[in-house]
C-alpha cells in the first residue's frame, strides 16, 4: 500500500477547537469546507468522484428509486453513484485500489471492497457479516477476527470502539491482499456526538478512541511506507429544540397518504402527491406537488431553504430550523406507527431514525448535521 485516504464521520473542525489542538498521529489539520447535504453518502460520493451532487446524484443517505415508486436508505450498490471515479485514470495505468467500510461499494470500479453486509434471518435476528471482494478473502478474515462486531456499528450498542475492529478487518485484508490506494471510512465520533450531543463528556472520551486510532493506523502507515491523509465529512452541530416532523404536515394537508393495516399506518408513495425523505436536518421533497409541499413547511415557520450551497443539488431540499432535526414519522399517535419504526430497520424507514441509537423511544438525537460546515482535513503525509 502507497496511499492511505480516511474519512472519519463527525470529525468537524469544532472537535479539534474543543480539544485545543490541530495535530494528531503526526498529522497536522487544517479546516476545509464540508459537502452539502453534509451527510455520510453525499460525502463519500464526493471524494469518489471530485464531483457535487449535480453530477454523482446523491443528495442525502437514502434514494428514491422511479422504477420501484419508493425511497430506499442505506444501499449499497455502486452504480447509484454516477459520474467517474477520482481513481480511474490511476487503475487505467495499472495501480490498484481498495475500499474499505463504505456505503454504495458493492460492485465499484476497484480491486477490493469491504463492507458491512449482515444476513437477516427469516426467523428474526441477522448474522454479523461483511461482504468482501475478492470472495476468497471472507474465510481467512473470519478465521482470523470471528464476526465482524455489527452490533457497534449502529444500534443502541453502537461504540467508538468500533473503529478497532474496522482498522483490525482493514489491516488483515490489507495484510493478505494489498492495493496501491485504499480509501477507509471510519465511524469512531458519530454515536456519541448525536446520542449525547458535542462537547460532552462522551463525545470527549469518543475524541480519545479516534486519536488512538489515527495514532495506530500512521503506525501501521509508516511501517509500510505509505502516505497519510485523513478528513472529515461534517461537523455535528448540538440539538437544543425538538425534531419536525415534515410528512406528518404532509399528512394533515392531504398530500401524503398512508394505509392503515389494523391500528397501524404504512406510507403509499405511489398515491402520494408529495413526501420527505427526512436525513438529519435536511429533508429532500419528492412527488409531483413538491412545490407546495414546499410552501406548506415552510408556512409553518419550523423549516427553512438552503442557502447558495443547493444550487448544486438536484431536486426540492429544506432543511429544519437550526437546533432540530427531520424526523421521518407521518404519524403523531404512536399506535399508529408502523411494526418496523421500534426496530432497527435502516432500509424500511424512509429516512434517517436517530432513534435507532436509543433503547427507549422517549430519547432523542442531542447532535445533528446536513448543513455546510466546517471539516478537518490534513494533508498527505509520508
Amino acid at each position: 500500500m502507497k496511499k492511505l485516504n480516511v474519512i472519519a464521520a463527525g470529525f468537524g473542525w469544532s472537535v479539534l477547537e474543543r480539544a485545543g489542538t490541530t495535530r494528531i498521529a503526526g498529522l497536522d489539520f487544517e479546516p476545509a469546507k464540508s459537502v452539502f447535504p453534509a451527510v455520510t453518502c453525499v460525502a463519500q460520493a464526493a471524494l469518489r468522484t471530485g464531483a457535487d451532487p449535480s453530477v454523482h446524484g446523491v443528495v442525502s443517505n437514502g434514494f428514491w428509486i422511479d422504477a420501484l415508486e419508493k425511497p430506499s436508505f442505506w444501499e449499497q450498490g455502486a452504480s447509484l453513484v454516477k459520474g467517474p471515479r477520482v481513481w480511474d485514470s490511476f487503475r487505467s495505468g495499472g495501480g490498484t485500489v481498495g475500499l474499505y467500510f463504505f456505503q454504495q461499494s458493492i460492485g465499484e470500479s476497484v480491486d477490493a471492497v469491504l463492507t458491512p453486509a449482515p444476513i437477516h434471518k427469516h426467523g428474526g435476528g441477522m448474522i454479523m457479516s461483511c461482504y468482501t471482494w475478492p470472495y476468497s478473502a471472507s474465510a481467512p478474515l473470519s478465521a482470523k477476527l470471528g464476526r465482524f462486531p455489527l452490533w457497534r456499528y449502529w444500534g443502541p450498542l453502537a461504540s467508538p470502539k468500533v473503529g478497532r475492529g474496522c482498522i483490525d478487518w482493514f489491516e488483515a485484508f490489507t495484510g493478505m491482499f494489498d492495493v496501491d490506494e485504499a480509501y477507509l471510512y471510519l465511524p469512531t465520533l458519530d454515536y456519541m456526538a448525536q446520542k449525547k450531543g458535542p462537547g460532552s463528556a462522551a463525545d470527549k472520551s469518543a475524541f480519545d478512541e479516534l486519536a488512538r486510532q489515527l495514532e495506530r493506523l500512521a503506525d501501521i502507515c509508516s511501517k509500510r511506507a505509505c502516505e497519510l491523509s485523513v478528513t472529515g465529512d461534517y461537523d455535528i452541530a448540538p440539538v437544543t429544540l425538538p425534531c419536525v416532523h415534515p410528512n406528518a404536515v404532509l399528512r394533515k394537508s392531504g398530500l401524503f397518504r398512508v394505509r392503515n393495516v389494523g391500528s397501524r399506518t404504512y406510507p403509499d408513495f405511489r398515491m402520494s402527491s408529495a413526501f420527505a425523505m427526512c436525513d438529519h436536518e435536511v429533508c429532500i421533497l419528492t412527488g409531483r406537488e413538491s412545490e407546495r409541499a414546499e410552501s406548506i413547511l415552510l408556512g409553518t415557520g419550523d423549516f427553512e431553504k438552503p442557502g447558495d450551497e443547493a444550487a448544486s443539488c438536484p431536486g426540492r431540499i429544506l432543511l429544519a430550523k437550526r437546533g432540530s432535526w427531520c424526523s421521518y414519522r407521518w404519524w403523531t399517535d404512536r399506535r399508529e406507527a408502523p411494526d418496523f419504526a421500534s426496530h432497527v430497520d435502516i432500509h424500511n424507514k424512509p429516512g434517517f431514525d436517530p432513534g435507532e441509537l436509543f433503547f427507549f423511544p422517549g430519547d432523542q438525537a442531542r447532535g445533528t448535521h446536513g448543513r455546510v460546515s466546517t471539516i478537518a482535513k490534513s494533508e498527505m503525509q509520508p
